[in-house]
């Protein structure tokens, strides 16, 4: 059985954005929740979910985690409203 993989982007107390792609987003915030995940979510703590997007490949989901962390913030925010 195939996987699919999504991509997130999670909201930090911060307000901050944090983008990236996992095949299990629920299990992927509670690592993140846990400090146990990023660098960066364990200095900005995550508040919620604000964004995903599934994809068949890893492949894909990379691609596209690549092409949200080079947008600015604007256009993340215009990215997550979209939904």
């Amino acid at each position: 059985m195939d996987k699919n993989y999504f991509v997130y982007i999670l909201l930090t107390e911060r307000g901050t954005y944090y983008c990236g792609y996992t095949d299990d987003v629920q299990k992927r915030f509670k690592k993140h929740c846990e400090g146990k995940a990023a660098k960066y979510t364990r200095a900005n703590k995550p508040v919620k979910i604000v964004y995903t997007k599934e994809f068949e490949t890893k492949q894909e989901a990379m691609k596209e985690e690549a092409r949200i962390k080079a947008l600015s913030r604007i256009e993340k925010i215009k990215l997550i409203n979209s939904v």
